[in-house]
């Protein structure tokens, strides 16, 4: 397999020298070919991690799970999410799961502290411990469920590799990247299968989906709930609710898929090292540079006492 060869996307100057680097690849593509590039990738393929979730909810469109549930824009956004752990995500979480009549017993994503740094600090003053529904995959794994519950298949084992559901899933992800080759799959951080692929890949599934009428219902959640699909100094939601007709999808690793719905094209950013404010840099420098969007980010580096002392530069 090729030895993808990252390119320096972002620098840390403090003075007059470089203090930090992060290396990664950037792509921008429409549904036919790849436009512009950093980065050699030589198709060497990447999990899709988080970004993988609007794409898995294209099911719930496909068996027709929005209508039989009478699904609100607030419900298909939390299906797509990786959100931030706070009362508003639990609230959608917690109708859905009413809606479907499903015991949140059933959820096996695995519990950690929600991801807001707000709602962290207002359940350790409250003496609160987080559970199931704090996990910022919860809503996947409502969705995933609900279709078992909608087809018959087995609730306990629904996360297994080679459960229906994972098969379908497996399948229409295959259908709306177009793959042509079998990649490495592994297990996502809560435990259900995820699949690689090349960056071009991922983008084209990402405009297959969202360019796609039949699944308006899936963009309509974005365009008009980013709250819900992060949260709290997300980067997805920081994206959508400061531009117009822009989508985006932050996946552990360090990636960044957004969608410009007007023009059907999309760009990813992968960091190498997976550091999360790398890859707001170059993601909010990306938008700019494209005239896509003018989101503000901070990139000036500070003393403790406010001296300005030297700046991040992306590239």
């Amino acid at each position: 397999m090729f030895n993808p060869r990252p390119e320096i996307l972002v620098k840390y100057l403090r003075g007059t020298l470089v203090e930090e680097e992060h290396y990664g690849f950037r792509m921008l593509a429409n549904k036919e070919r790849v436009l512009e590039y950093s980065g050699e990738t030589g198709h060497y393929p990447f999990y899709l991690r988080s970004c993988a979730k609007p794409l898995q909810a294209s099911l719930l469109i496909d068996y027709g799970m929005d209508i039989k549930y009478d699904m609100s824009d607030e419900e298909i956004a939390i299906c797509c999410a990786s959100h931030a752990g706070e009362d508003v995500h639990l609230e959608v979480e917690r109708n859905l799961l009413n809606k479907l009549g499903i015991d949140e017993t059933f959820l096996k994503c695995g519990i950690h502290k929600p991801l807001s740094k707000t709602k962290q600090e207002e359940m350790l003053l409250k003496n609160e411990v987080e559970n199931v529904l704090h996990n910022n995959c919860a809503g996947k794994h409502i969705m995933m469920l609900g279709l078992c519950k909608m087809n018959g298949w087995d609730l306990n084992t629904y996360y297994e590799d080679e459960h229906p559901l994972q098969v379908k899933i497996k399948e229409k992800i295959t259908e709306l990247c177009a793959l042509k080759h079998r990649f490495p799959m592994t297990k996502d951080g809560c435990g259900v299968p995820i699949m690689s692929m090349p960056l071009e890949d991922m983008l084209r599934g990402y405009l297959n989906l969202f360019t796609n009428p039949r699944y308006e219902k899936i963009k309509n959640a974005f365009l008009n709930h980013p709250y819900l699909i992060g949260g709290e100094n997300r980067l997805d939601t920081k994206i959508i609710q400061n531009s117009e007709k822009i989508i985006a999808k932050v996946g552990a690793g360090g990636l960044c898929i957004v969608v410009n719905l007007e023009k059907e094209e999309a760009f990813v950013v992968k960091i190498s090292d997976c550091d999360m404010k790398a890859r707001e840099y170059v993601v909010v420098q990306s938008l700019k540079n494209l005239h896509w969007a003018d989101i503000s980010s901070d990139m000036i580096i500070r003393t403790l006492h406010g001296e300005t002392v030297g700046q991040i530069v992306a590239m």
